[in-house]
C-alpha cells in the first residue's frame, strides 16, 4: 500500500531527495517549505499525489495547521520526517543571540512542533514511523558549530524519550544520522557568525580538513531510506553512509575510557 509522507524543508538537499523518491515510487507527499514556490515542479511533475503547504518550523501554530492540512488531503500519515534545519557556523563567543534562539528553534523546537502536532494522528491510527533528521554532529561535536551541535544532540535526546512515549501505541521514531553529503547545508543555507580573528587558526584547520572531502550525491540516499521506512522493525539510529562511522566510534571509546578513569572519584560522590 502507497505510504502517505509528511516532509519538512522539501525545498532542496535531502527533503528534495526523499520526496521525489517517495513519489517516484508510487507513494504521495505532504511537502513542506517555506517558499511552496520552490515546489512548482514537484507539483507538475507529480499533480495530484504531492500537497505543497507552507511551513516555517519555528511556528508552532502553523505546524499544527500544515500537519491537520495534510491529514485531511490524504486520510493518514504513514511517515514523518523532521528534515528542516541548517547549520550555524561561529565559535561559541561569536555567536549573537538572535542567531543562537533562530537556531535551537529551527532544528530542535521546529521538529518537537512537528511531531507534537504528528502524534495524535499517528496513536489513532496504532501506526506510524517518525523520522528525525539528526546528524553525526548530533553524535559528537565540532569546533566552530557548537549551537548546531546543541541543536542536534538535543533533538536526539528528545527522540529517544519519544522513541519510548510513542512504542505503546505502534509508532517507531528513527534518528537518522548523515556524514557530509553535498546538499546546500553549508552553502546559501547555512548562516554565520561575525568572525572574531582570535579563532582564525582553527577555521583555517576546518578549512583545510574540508578540502580533502568530496561531498557524496545526496541522491545516494534514496534507496536506504525507503527501505527503513519499510522495515517491520526500523532501528532507534541509522547512520546514512560509512564516514559517520570512525568519528562515533572514537567519540563513545573516548567516552568510556574517561568514565571508566574517573570512576574512583565518582564513587565518593556515593556517601
Amino acid at each position: 500500500m502507497a505510504k502517505i509522507w509528511f516532509i519538512t524543508g522539501t525545498s532542496r538537499g535531502l527533503g528534495r531527495v526523499w520526496a521525489e523518491a517517495a513519489l517516484e515510487r508510487g507513494d504521495r507527499v505532504v511537502a513542506a517549505a517555506r517558499d511552496t514556490g520552490s515546489l512548482d515542479a514537484l507539483v507538475e511533475r507529480f499533480a495530484d499525489s504531492v500537497l505543497p503547504v507552507a511551513l516555517d518550523v519555528r511556528d508552532r501554530a502553523a505546524a499544527f495547521a500544515a500537519v491537520a492540512a495534510g491529514h485531511e488531503r490524504f486520510g493518514r500519515l504513514d511517515v514523518v520526517v523532521n528534515n528542516a534545519g541548517y547549520g550555524l557556523f561561529g565559535a561559541l563567543e561569536e555567536l549573537s543571540e538572535e542567531q543562537a534562539r533562530d537556531q535551537l528553534e529551527t532544528n530542535l523546537l521546529g521538529p518537537l512542533w512537528v511531531t507534537q502536532a504528528a502524534l495524535p494522528i499517528l496513536r489513532a491510527q496504532g501506526r506510524g514511523h517518525v523520522l528525525q533528521v539528526s546528524s553525526i554532529g548530533g553524535v559528537a561535536a565540532f569546533p566552530l558549530l557548537g549551537l548546531y551541535n546543541a541543536s542536534k544532540w538535543g533533538l536526539e535526546g528528545l527522540s529517544e524519550a519519544l522513541a519510548q512515549e510513542a512504542a505503546p501505541a505502534g509508532v517507531r521514531v528513527t534518528i537518522v544520522e548523515p556524514g557530509p553529503y553535498g546538499t546546500d547545508w553549508g552553502g546559501d543555507s547555512a548562516v554565520r557568525a561575525e568572525p572574531d580573528p582570535a579563532y582564525e587558526p582553527l577555521r583555517a584547520a576546518r578549512r583545510t580538513a574540508a578540502a580533502g572531502h568530496t561531498p557524496i550525491d545526496p541522491r545516494a540516499t534514496a534507496k536506504a531510506v525507503l527501505e527503513l521506512v519499510d522495515a517491520p522493525e526500523p532501528p532507534l539510529r541509522l547512520f546514512l553512509g560509512t564516514y559517520p562511522y570512525a568519528i562515533a566510534e572514537r567519540a563513545y571509546a573516548e567516552r568510556l575510557e574517561t568514565w571508566r578513569a574517573w570512576r574512583d572519584l565518582a564513587a565518593t560522590a556515593d556517601a
